[in-house]
């Protein structure tokens, strides 16, 4: 009997393939929307996965990492000074624009780190070499800079290139692996002090501490001692590895610079609902394109399952068979909507644009809703086949 019905639902091409493309369309559009959103959430934490240290000391003010609430030169030692504290080095964040020898002018997210320690440098350099930064003039562009920050279209950056940074001279001296900013703009790395020379001069300069908890110190530890020492804000940055297994319970929600970046991002713009409304619009297309097909294919089909019905099939064989029909259908979509989706990823992965990140739990969630169409419309069919008399079969 299941055989009969998947042949019941070839043999119509026309409801096979509208249905399957409906739930094409489903797929596609939840699943590539999801992946937008979490690529796009994940840029906005990009500078503590670029700056891997274990804890970051901010402002008391300050909700996420983009924010650039400055700090005074003597927090610096503030910090040092609390027992838990191992180390302790001055951070430099902020979008600059620099000038390329074409003329052109470009945006870029300049990080000013500690010239003794290095702490804060990239975690994986591609090219030169990093103690070179110590130089004069010298900065380390990520893989966006290479071509964002070429003389001309086509062309990639290489070491000792030139460009200017508040009309100062920037050689580059490497290219680190790096992950791309939520501006757009590339990374460019040099120390603390030279920062400070290409940037306008502020009163107050110093954006964050980054420090780490000595031997045998817990990072939650640390951080509410900082808290308690110096009356500074203090997160665990869990982007770059760091407290993978520290506790995550809604209690302590501000510990973790990873949730509090994302959920101010969520909370204060419209990003979550321009997202949301566009999976939300796939899910409707999918249950009103597939639900309304299928039903009408079950008025067409409704003869045949009277004869079956007649010569002894019983209703829960007839529910079976539409269970199957609508599955079968729900799965041929999924499968083709995540092909698609693939192919978005692979294309925008291979132009760093839009940013593209799929969690594990993303297709089986987008699955969940498909067979939960394909159950909705099922159903539709059985409470239709329920009320279906054999004696029509007979009816002229």
């Amino acid at each position: 009997m299941l055989r009969l019905a998947l042949k019941m639902l070839f043999g119509d091409t026309a409801k096979y393939l509208m249905l399957v493309a409906g739930l094409t369309v489903a797929t596609f559009l939840m699943a590539q929307q999801t992946a937008v959103f979490c690529g796009l959430m994940s840029w906005t934490k990009s500078t503590l996965k670029n700056v891997p240290a274990p804890i970051w000391v901010v402002e008391e003010k300050v909700e996420q990492v983009n924010e650039t609430n400055p700090l005074l030169d003597t927090d610096v030692a503030r910090v040092r000074s609390v027992s838990s504290v191992a180390w302790a080095a001055p951070i430099y964040s902020g979008i600059q624009r620099v000038r390329l020898e074409n003329g052109n002018f470009k945006i870029i997210q300049l990080i000013g780190i500690d010239a003794n320690t290095l702490a804060g440098a990239p975690a994986r350099m591609l090219e030169g070499d990093l103690m070179k930064l110590r130089l004069p003039h010298s900065v380390v562009v990520d893989d966006l800079g290479v071509l964002r920050l070429a003389k001309k279209r086509g062309d990639k950056v290489k070491l000792n290139d030139v460009f200017e940074i508040n009309d100062q001279e920037a050689r580059v001296v490497g290219i680190a692996d790096a992950v791309n900013s939520f501006t757009g703009g590339p990374y460019v790395w040099t120390t603390y002090e030279r920062a400070l020379q290409y940037v306008p001069a502020q009163r107050k300069m110093l954006q964050a501490v980054i420090c780490a908890p000595r031997e045998g110190v817990s990072l939650e530890e640390a951080i509410a001692a900082i808290r308690r020492e110096t009356g500074l804000k203090a997160f665990i940055n869990r982007e770059a590895g760091f407290g993978e297994f520290m506790d995550q319970s809604p209690e302590k929600p501000t510990t973790n610079f990873n949730v509090s970046t994302v959920w101010w991002y969520v909370k204060n713009t419209g990003i979550p609902i321009s997202f949301g409304t566009t999976v939300i619009i796939g899910l409707l297309v999918g249950m009103a394109v597939s639900c309304q097909t299928f039903y009408s294919f079950v008025l067409e089909n409704m003869r045949h399952l009277g004869a079956l019905k007649a010569m002894g099939a019983s209703n829960g064989t007839l529910c079976l068979m539409l269970i199957v029909q609508a599955f079968t259908v729900g799965l041929v979509g999924y499968g083709i909507g995540l092909l698609g989706t693939a192919g978005f990823a692979f294309g925008a992965l291979e132009n760093e644009q839009p940013p593209f990140y799929m969690p594990e739990f993303v297709p089986f969630a987008v699955l969940a809703v498909v067979f939960g169409i394909c159950m909705l419309a099922a159903l539709m069919g059985i409470w239709r086949v329920s009320k279906l008399e054999p004696a029509m079969v007979f009816r002229s």
